[in-house]
């Protein structure tokens, strides 16, 4: 009996030992669980976190293209620095404007001249430059033509086209002096001079802008026998009729019959009277950076309005503002041989440059680096 007592006592105390061997293993399992419970519990919260602040990207969509009639509209003049219009006015050079760009072009109209603008005219700047020759009827037969474009970023948005013709009227020699041939200083040497002037820093004019430039010199402007709409303008009215050219373009600006001494220059568009009233000389005047210019002098008259006078820009009225800037009146020696380098005014062109220069910064509204 007393075997039997100890046996069972024995016995009880392991059955007792082995449950709460049980119940401790089965907490742990409890507790095991809860952990597990709490942590995907965590990660749930963080998911569902990171979720409400996600902003979804539409990487299949192309960005939203520019509004470019609303920048058109918009389009607000720039205020460049003193310091900026000093600097820019520097770098004004009338030994090179002369003897580099004018003097090679004094000629009939030949290829030569449209070869010096290729050789000399871009090869600096970053403007991209090609030829569109084309073959049109005129009252002698068909006659092949070429005009010269360069564009500075062929891709940007919109942009701002400055323009001249290089070809020379047909004017024959006297007899008395066969070897004086028309050359056309004002008509249209110098502006093509100018421009190629001014294109040697035109890249600091757009280069943190969205408006890019063009530069268009004209073939064909003048008539081979009776002005009339079938004889003249042959390369502007051919570079109208291609959509693709005025595609996104904002201003034509137009240059011609400049040279001459006291020119007077008025507005004749009342859609571009606001780019007009920027080709003003009294800042520079004020400025001492005018070169022989008495204060009451005026190039630019603001509230002298006349009508159009018929030129290169004729054929882009329709499609593209314009900015006619012509010498009004016209020279005394318009298609005459005496349209000659002596008849130039050295002074006149030098701050007309210069007017050009600073007022085309503060009208591409850009900033300089």
């Amino acid at each position: 009996a007393y075997c039997i007592s100890r046996w069972y006592k024995a016995a009880t105390v392991g059955w007792n030992c082995s449950f709460a061997r049980c119940d401790h293993a089965r907490m742990c399992r409890v507790r095991l669980l809860l952990l597990c419970l709490c942590v995907l519990v965590a990660m749930t919260l963080t998911l569902a976190v990171s979720l409400s602040n996600h902003q979804t990207i539409e990487y299949d969509l192309p960005p939203k293209p520019p509004d470019l009639l609303k920048d058109k509209l918009n389009h607000q003049p720039g205020k460049p620095t003193v310091a900026q219009v000093k600097w820019l006015i520097s770098q004004v050079n009338w030994e090179r404007l002369w003897y580099s760009h004018l003097r090679p072009i004094l000629t009939e109209h030949q290829p030569r001249s449209r070869a010096h603008l290729f050789s000399t005219g871009f090869s600096f700047g970053g403007l991209v430059c090609r030829s569109g020759p084309f073959i049109s009827e005129t009252p002698r037969g068909p006659v092949s033509f070429s005009n010269v474009l360069a564009v500075l970023h062929p891709m940007a948005p919109r942009g701002l086209l400055l323009a001249c013709h290089y070809d020379s009227q047909l004017i024959p020699s006297e007899p008395s002096d066969p070897q004086k041939v028309f050359v056309g200083v004002s008509d249209s040497a110098m502006p093509c001079a100018m421009i190629l002037e001014l294109s040697r820093f035109f890249s600091f004019f757009f280069l943190m802008s969205r408006v890019t430039l063009q530069l268009i010199f004209f073939d064909g402007r003048e008539a081979f026998e009776q002005w009339s709409q079938t004889d003249s303008l042959y390369d502007s009215r051919h570079l109208a009729d291609c959509p693709v050219f005025l595609t996104r373009r904002d201003l034509l600006v137009l240059l011609d019959l400049i040279g001459a001494p006291d020119p007077m220059f008025v507005n004749h568009f009342e859609n571009t009277a606001r780019w007009f009233d920027r080709l003003i000389a009294k800042r520079l005047h004020n400025l001492g950076l005018m070169s022989s210019h008495p204060k009451e002098q005026t190039y630019f008259m603001k509230d002298m309005n006349m009508g159009p006078a018929e030129d290169d820009h004729t054929p882009f009225l329709q499609r593209v503002p314009v900015l006619h800037i012509i010498a009004t009146p016209f020279p005394s020696f318009l298609h005459m041989l005496e349209d000659t380098a002596d008849k130039v005014h050295s002074h006149t062109v030098q701050n007309l440059t210069k007017v050009l220069v600073s007022s085309w910064l503060s009208i591409c509204g850009s900033r300089m680096l």
